[in-house]
């Protein structure tokens, strides 16, 4: 502006933790701080000079609070451009030029996701002035905070003399829009009933290319959310890449796959034992290929952690040793120079295994070093989070997925059963994590085999066998062995299959026109059948 004066703040804010330092912060700098109603009181209780809004407007809040802010000599601070006639404007109205906007909004999200919530309730906690500010301050090019993280960002941007200004006011503009596109859909979708459905998100990593070299560009986004809705710890973007390239779509792809079926492993056990055992599991386009469980209680009978842990890998790598090989694995534990060596050497022909990636909760620098691969072809991946995941850990929010023209959503894959049998709740976790159709054989602790993505049972049951006698030297030993079906046998005759390979436990699903002719077989030949209704327990995955 030509002439200069002092910088004025609005700030108003729902959430007043930390506000006064904050504003304490601007006054420090020189700034003026305006605010209203709480905030106000907040920041006069603190010590800080404040200028009520109603002393700029000459209106008090009026219809019990719902209009404070939005007047002309508020939204004409904002929306100003800096030229002569704007100016002119600006002071024959006695309007003050706004240089900043600090407002976070009613908390609506919270109270759509209360039990208790009503219509009422709900448009209470929808705010109009904090969005409107928000806007308005964005659109003048002003700086605007709707998110507590910005605030320190702010003070240190104005201390340093505002480098890049242009850049850091778009930035903060960007997430306004954002930020109010989502709020805005959040009400819309609760007052419709699900009738408008919104999903937002903020660019996280760009990735080389997606599934295939052609399909360019490829990005990671992570779902856009409330300041105040906590952030999930096991989401992919919170994963750290200690070393090797960047990921790739399919990495990611994998990751997923990977963290919902240690979470469904983890989860089983809790609810079932009360314990998390050690776990490794090993994928090969997302579906497992090895997966091996420490006996829970080993720890509380004297034996050593590593000791578990190296039982669970054992187990993982002979699942499949010619599927891991080039695949993917996660622990729920740390890797120290003993778990990386038995990863990349133990049972191996070739005298080294190359694994694309290795997701746990830490590795030490001896660890990474032996996983490491040339040109960093072995991503390295740290979640703390994952340690001994369970119940807790599972991802409670809702799925979408493309179809063309639009999208599907359905709750996630939360469903855990009750069965106190360490091999059914392994198998199925693996299974139901997933493509299905699936079939998956279990012994001792151990995947065996894991029939994916078929078009009928009878397919499904010979693929997990012949993973199985594949990776066992043309002949797995079944004997006594657990499977697991996604869903219903439709009739006797993948059952058959199964138990004419020593099968002794089938846990399915009820629901088949031929369920009595499959109980009567399994009677018949002393089969242990566990059946849950197919509405409650069926396990189909990306469908």
């Amino acid at each position: 502006m030509a002439v200069l004066r002092q910088k004025i703040a609005l700030i108003s804010v729902y959430n007043k933790e930390g506000i006064a330092d904050f504003a304490k912060s601007l006054v420090d700098l020189g700034w003026k701080i305006i605010s209203s109603g709480g905030t106000a009181k907040r920041l006069s209780a603190a010590g800080i000079p404040v200028t009520d809004v109603a002393e700029i407007t000459g209106m008090p809040a009026i219809l019990g609070h719902r209009i404070v802010t939005l007047h002309p000599k508020i939204h004409g601070g904002l929306l100003a451009e800096d030229t002569p006639e704007h100016l002119a404007e600006l002071e024959k109205y006695k309007i003050p030029w706004i240089d900043l906007v600090c407002c976070d909004l009613y908390p609506l999200e919270e109270e759509v996701k209360n039990k208790n919530a009503t219509r009422k309730s709900v448009i209470e906690k929808t705010d109009i002035g904090g969005p409107t500010m928000l806007r308005s301050g964005a659109k003048g090019g002003r700086i605007v905070i709707c998110d507590p993280l910005d605030r320190i960002n702010v003070i240190e941007w104005l201390k340093n003399g505002e480098p890049d200004r242009e850049e850091f006011l778009n930035n903060l503009s960007l997430k306004v829009e954002a930020i109010v596109a989502r709020y805005c859909s959040i009400g819309s979708e609760y007052l419709s009933h699900g009738a408008y459905k919104g999903i937002f998100g903020q660019e996280n990593l760009e990735c080389a290319y997606g599934e295939n070299a052609y399909q360019k560009p490829a990005n990671l986004y992570t779902i856009a959310s409330t300041v105040l809705t906590a952030r999930d710890p096991l989401a992919i973007a919170n994963w750290k890449l200690v070393a090797g390239n960047p990921m790739s779509h399919n990495n990611l792809c994998d990751v997923d796959r990977m963290v919902q079926t240690m979470t469904h492993i983890g989860a089983g056990f809790e609810k079932n034992f009360s314990a998390v055992p050690e776990i490794a599991i090993g994928v090969k386009h997302g579906n497992a290929c090895g997966a091996g469980v420490a006996e829970v209680g080993l720890r509380q009978n004297g034996r050593s952690p590593t000791s578990a842990e190296i039982e669970a890998i054992d187990k993982m790598l002979l699942g499949d040793l010619r599927a891991i090989f080039g695949g993917s694995v996660m622990l729920n534990f740390p890797v120290d120079e003993k778990i990386a060596d038995e990863l990349i050497h133990k049972f191996s022909s070739e005298g080294r295994r190359l694994l694309d990636i290795v997701a746990a909760p830490a590795f030490t620098p001896e660890a990474v070093e032996i996983l490491a691969r040339k040109k960093g072809k072995c991503r390295i991946l740290a979640n703390q989070a994952i340690a001994k995941a369970g119940l807790n850990s599972l991802d409670h929010i809702n799925r979408f997925r493309y179809v063309r023209g639009g999208f599907l959503t359905q709750p996630n894959y939360i469903f855990v059963p009750s069965i106190k049998n360490q091999d059914v709740i392994l198998a199925w976790a693996i299974g139901c994590t997933s493509n299905s159709n699936t079939i998956t054989i279990v012994k001792d602790g151990g995947l065996y085999g894991n029939g994916v993505g078929q078009q009928d049972r009878v397919g499904a049951a010979k693929l997990a066998i012949f993973r199985a006698d594949e990776a066992n030297n043309g002949k797995a030993d079944l004997a006594g062995a657990t499977a697991y079906s996604d869903s219903f046998f439709p009739f006797p005759d993948a059952v058959e299959v199964l138990i004419n390979r020593g099968i002794k436990i089938i846990f399915s699903t009820s629901g088949s026109v031929n369920d009595e002719k499959i109980i009567e077989l399994c009677k018949k030949k002393g089969i242990n059948l566990i059946m849950l209704p197919d509405t409650e327990a069926r396990g189909f995955y990306q469908h």
